[in-house]
């Protein structure tokens, strides 16, 4: 039995006017459109600039996220944190503990790769000092130090609070053991490593493409929790072909995940969503996402999120 429920977590993306300040009308709506149609949402990943927010915009975020999701039933909200420091780490969730919040992504300090006593250290810092809450470890390459299942297999009977991680890279040899070997933890994957986990056991879905086609993830989804093989992966490869053909020219820019999320935001329908991220970081422009856009409309009709009543 995993530690946290199975389900569709999605990224809320930030919309920051030309001085870099928050439009709070726009992200109010970001949430609320994406609390149409799922249940688990969080903030400040990397798409969403957990990573290039200062203190007060930090504070203004987490206030208004807090409004628009906390005592809401059901509903499953999620704060992350990216910093340098366990430090930086506990100022930050001090700040979210207080504005009600209990659940918490976080990634590890990427200044320098941290060992393995560094890696309990941090786990044992940072989840212990919150041990009513509870954390997901969102494991991802720019942290310098990716865990394996035989890490995790470590870490879970010492860390209690720890209860689910993000793993969205790795394909069919990280996914099952993920989920063969640390059933513990709730594992949330990508469009393209999903169908490999839910083959070996319970895990979940954390996908990019949510907020432009919910319609289509869900069925991604639901077509793992029944085991539907032949349906789960012909939509696999669908969402292969439209990452490639729509994204394909803009992936080879490598630009940070937010700005591909927040074009993939507007395309879903929210076209008050800026493109623009914070310094130092650069969007797409108004050129390259219409072509995305016509590409989407064009060759993938079934992935367009339809108008709503």
């Amino acid at each position: 039995m995993a530690r946290y429920p199975q389900g569709l977590l999605v990224s809320c993306q930030i919309p920051w006017d030309e001085k870099d300040q928050l439009l709070e009308p726009i992200f109010r709506e970001v949430i609320r459109t994406a609390l149409r149609d799922f249940k688990h949402l969080y903030i400040f990943g990397t798409a969403g600039e957990g990573y290039a927010v200062d203190l007060p915009r930090f504070r203004e975020v987490v206030k208004i996220f807090a409004e628009e999701t906390l005592r809401k039933p059901d509903i499953f909200p999620m704060v992350g944190v990216i910093g340098l420091s366990t430090a930086t780490f506990m100022e930050r969730l001090v700040i979210a503990y207080e504005a009600g919040f209990r659940v918490f992504q976080i990634s590890f300090p990427a200044w320098g790769a941290v060992n393995d006593t560094e890696m309990m250290t941090f786990f044992k810092d940072v989840c212990g000092a919150f041990p009513d809450s509870q954390f997901l470890h969102y494991n991802l390459g720019r942290a310098k130090r990716m865990l394996e299942a035989p890490d995790y297999r470590k870490i879970v009977d010492v860390i209690p609070n720890l209860v689910a991680t993000k793993n969205m890279a790795g394909g069919l040899p990280r996914a099952s053991a993920l989920v063969s070997q640390v059933p513990e933890l709730q594992h949330f994957m990508s469009e393209f490593t999903f169908p490999h986990g839910i083959l070996y056991g319970e895990c979940s879905l954390l996908p990019g493409f949510g907020p432009m086609t919910p319609h289509k993830v869900k069925e991604l989804f639901a077509a793992g929790q029944r085991k539907d093989v032949a349906t789960l992966f012909a939509l696999q490869k669908r969402f292969h072909d439209l990452l490639q053909e729509m994204l394909g020219p803009l992936l080879k820019e490598d630009r940070m995940d937010g700005a591909y999320d927040k074009m993939l935001t507007r395309m879903g329908g929210l076209e008050a969503m800026p493109l623009r991220l914070l310094s130092p970081y650069q969007g797409f422009t108004e050129t390259q996402y219409q072509t995305a856009r016509r590409i989407l409309h064009e060759r993938f009709p079934e992935f367009v999120n339809p108008p709503r009543p």
